[in-house]
C-alpha cells in the first residue's frame, strides 16, 4: 500500500512477473509516469493504485487481473489508451472516472459488472464496446461521456443503473439486443 505514493518524478516502472497484487495507492499521484504494462502475474489492482497520474497516457492490463479497484485510474487526465485483460470480471467504482482524454474502450466478455461511475465524465469517450457477459451497468457508469454517439447493450444486461448514460449529449443511437 502506498509504495510509490507521491513519487512525482517517477517516469517509468517495470512490474516484474512475480508481482501478484498492485496495492492500494501504489503509484498514487506519480505525476510523471507516462505508461504502464501490468503483467499477467498480477490478479488485483488496488484502490487508487494509479489515481491522479496526470501524465499517464497508456495502460495495458494483463490477462490475470480479475478486479480493477475503486478509483484505480481516477483523474488520469492524459490517459488515451487502455487495454483491459480478458480475466477482468469487475470494473470498480470510479475506476476510470474523469479520464478526460480516453477516446475508446473495449470491455471484454469476462466482465460481468461495470460499477458505479466507472467511466463517469470521460468527456472524450466516443466509442465503447460492452462485452457479452456484462449483467450490470451501475449508476452513473457512463454519465457525462459527452462525445459518446452510440451504444449497444448486450442481452446479458439485466440492470442499468440510474443516470448510467446521463449527460451523453452526443448519444444518437442506443441498441438493446434481444433479452
Amino acid at each position: 500500500e502506498s509504495a510509490f505514493d507521491g513519487c512525482y518524478s517517477l517516469t517509468s516502472v517495470t512490474i516484474g512477473d512475480s508481482v501478484t497484487t498492485i496495492g492500494d495507492k501504489a503509484f498514487y499521484k506519480c505525476n510523471s509516469l507516462t505508461s504502464v504494462t501490468i503483467p499477467d502475474s498480477v490478479t488485483t489492482i488496488g484502490e487508487k493504485a494509479f489515481s491522479e497520474c496526470g501524465s499517464l497516457t497508456s495502460v495495458t492490463i494483463g490477462n490475470s487481473v480479475t478486479t480493477i479497484g475503486e478509483y484505480a485510474f481516477w483523474a488520469c487526465f492524459e490517459l488515451t489508451s487502455v487495454t483491459i485483460g480478458n480475466s477482468v470480471t469487475t470494473i470498480g467504482n470510479h475506476a476510470f472516472y474523469y479520464c478526460t482524454s480516453l477516446t475508446s474502450v473495449t470491455i471484454p466478455d469476462s466482465v460481468t459488472t461495470i460499477e458505479e461511475s466507472a467511466f463517469d465524465w470521460c468527456t472524450s469517450l466516443a466509442s465503447v464496446t460492452i462485452g457479452d457477459s456484462v449483467t450490470t451497468i451501475g449508476d452513473y457508469a457512463f454519465n457525462g461521456c459527452t462525445e459518446l454517439t452510440s451504444v449497444t447493450i448486450p442481452d446479458s444486461v439485466t440492470t442499468i443503473g440510474e443516470w448510467a448514460f446521463a449527460w451523453c449529449k452526443s448519444l444518437t443511437s442506443v441498441t438493446i439486443r434481444n433479452g
